[in-house]
């Protein structure tokens, strides 16, 4: 009984090995549920649990159509473990996890024009090009750790339409061609640096988000800009700038966020680290009529609060320097 009892778990632990699928995003947990170092046997060194309203970095997921997630818990051994996708709310970035709710189709998904609200998706770009293994493929980093570019302000990733129903998966709608004037780019490359020497990056941001939305590529570029540089100039850009080459603690990050500006704009701020270090992304929510004409509050203006206010992020962050190569 007990060998038959052994090759059952074995199967069991064979299952569920062969059938996870590695993804990337955040998990936040809603509730206090067990996490598991392997769900099939339901085990769980050290009686770990997710704490209701924490984020946590997603590693794997189970299958296509999950539901369990495999999330970094810091502290505990071993840290990845596996969580009930009920016990919480999923953000995930890879392309095969980060697809519609079930019941939403593709079709509706890639339909322009159908947003409900923005996410603006902010680099602090010595971040990226210092953590993120871009393999050469991005002129700016080369030449940001060369000290041939300055990181002086912060970045544009991405101005990214969203669609409720749709989670992360809005985008790749067909429009209009990626083609920009030349004023546009003189315009823009000072923050978005890959303009200044290609132009990939931007077709691809076009491609997957600006053809969602109505406005022709130009205008599109310029307002996505014009945001970046409302949250460069706010309380936001003056902390991370000046905490270039050194840390701050999260809580006092929003702390003077919400004593400049209030709660509310603070909810809708979301920082994003990797190796739960080191900061490399900014995002904002914001409502479908958002303006960049005024400062922070006003760009936020009746924006959805953000689900979790850090993704991958421990309770301090360092802010790394330009040029460390």
């Amino acid at each position: 009984m007990r060998r038959y009892i052994a090759v059952v778990l074995l199967a069991f632990a064979a299952l569920e090995c062969s059938a996870s699928e590695s993804a990337s995003g955040s998990f936040t947990a809603t509730q206090s549920c067990e996490a598991y170092s392997s769900f099939a046997r339901r085990t769980n060194p050290g009686d770990v649990k997710v704490t209701a309203g924490t984020s946590y970095t997603v590693r794997e997921i189970n299958k296509t159509d999950y539901d369990w997630l495999r999330v970094d818990v810091p502290g505990a051994q071993p840290s990845l473990r596996w969580v009930q996708r009920t016990c919480g709310t999923p953000a995930l970035e890879d392309k095969q996890a980060g697809r519609p709710d079930e019941g939403v189709s593709g079709a509706v998904c890639s339909a322009p024009n159908q947003q409900d609200s923005y996410v603006l998706a902010i680099t602090w770009q010595p971040g990226f090009c210092e953590h993120a293994k871009y393999n050469g493929k991005k002129p700016e980093c080369d030449a940001m750790n060369s000290g041939a570019l300055a990181a002086k302000t912060l970045s544009l990733h991405g101005l990214w339409p969203n669609k409720k129903e749709c989670g992360t998966q809005y985008g790749s709608c067909q429009g209009k061609q990626f083609e920009l004037s030349k004023d546009t780019i003189e315009k823009i490359a000072p923050w978005m640096p890959n303009f200044f020497y290609e132009r990939t990056f931007g077709a691809y941001e076009w491609n997957k988000h600006g053809k969602c939305q109505s406005l022709p590529p130009d205008d599109y570029f310029i307002k996505a800009v014009s945001a970046v540089r409302v949250v460069n100039d706010s309380e936001v850009g003056k902390l991370v700038l000046g905490n270039t080459g050194k840390s701050f603690k999260v809580n006092d990050f929003f702390d003077r966020v919400k004593a400049r500006y209030g709660e509310k704009v603070a909810d809708t701020i979301t920082l994003v680290c990797v190796q739960r270090k080191y900061l490399q992304e900014i995002r904002v929510s914001l409502a479908l009529d958002f303006s960049t004409e005024r400062d922070l509050p006003q760009m936020v203006a009746n924006a959805r609060p953000v689900g979790a206010r850090t993704v991958g992020c421990a309770d301090e962050v360092y802010v790394e320097a330009a040029g460390k190569n």
